[in-house]
C-alpha cells in the first residue's frame, strides 16, 4: 500500500538521496549544488522555501515529489510548481507516482491554489502519458534559463 506524507526535517538522508537519485536518471549530476544543510535551512526552517511529499510502500521510502509556490498575475492566485517527481526503479508501475501526484493536488487546492505546474522533457514519452492519464495538459513552450551569477 502507498502512503504519501509530507517530509520532515528527520527525513532529510532521504530527501538529499532522492535528489541525488532524480539528477544520475537524468545524466545530471554535475548540476546538484545544494546539500543536506541548505535543503534544512530553506525548506524545514520557520518560512519554507519548498516542500517535499514522500512516497512509502510498506514503510519504505519509494519516491518523492519536490515543490515552490508562485503567483501568476493572469491567474490572480498562486499555483503550485513540481520541481521534481521520482520513483525509485523497484516502485515503479505500483501507482507511486500518481499517488505523489494526487497528493500534490490535495496540498495545492487545501493552499487555495487552482493550478500545478512543472515541466518535462520532450523525449519523456512515458511519462508525458503518464500525466496526460491524470489530465494534465501539455504546453509547448520554449524555456530559458539565464544564470546570472557563477
Amino acid at each position: 500500500m502507498v502512503t504519501v506524507r509530507q517530509a520532515t526535517v528527520s527525513d532529510i538522508d532521504k530527501v538529499y538521496d532522492l535528489i541525488l537519485a532524480i539528477a544520475k536518471h537524468h545524466d545530471q549530476e554535475q548540476y546538484v549544488k545544494t546539500n543536506k544543510q541548505e535543503l534544512i535551512n530553506s525548506g524545514f526552517a520557520t518560512n519554507p522555501s519548498f516542500g517535499v511529499l514522500l512516497a512509502e510502500v510498506n514503510g519504505k521510502t519509494a519516491g518523492y515529489c519536490s515543490y515552490t509556490w508562485n503567483y501568476s498575475i493572469w491567474l490572480g492566485s498562486s499555483y503550485m510548481n513540481i520541481d521534481d517527481v521520482f520513483v525509485w526503479e523497484e516502485f515503479r508501475g505500483q501507482q507511486v507516482g500518481e499517488e505523489l501526484m494526487f497528493k500534490a493536488k490535495e496540498v495545492c487546492l487545501a493552499n487555495g491554489a487552482s493550478r500545478i505546474k512543472w515541466e518535462v522533457e520532450q523525449d519523456n514519452h512515458g511519462a508525458i502519458k503518464f500525466y496526460q492519464r491524470l489530465g494534465a495538459n501539455i504546453d509547448i513552450k520554449g524555456l530559458f534559463r539565464w544564470d546570472v551569477a557563477p
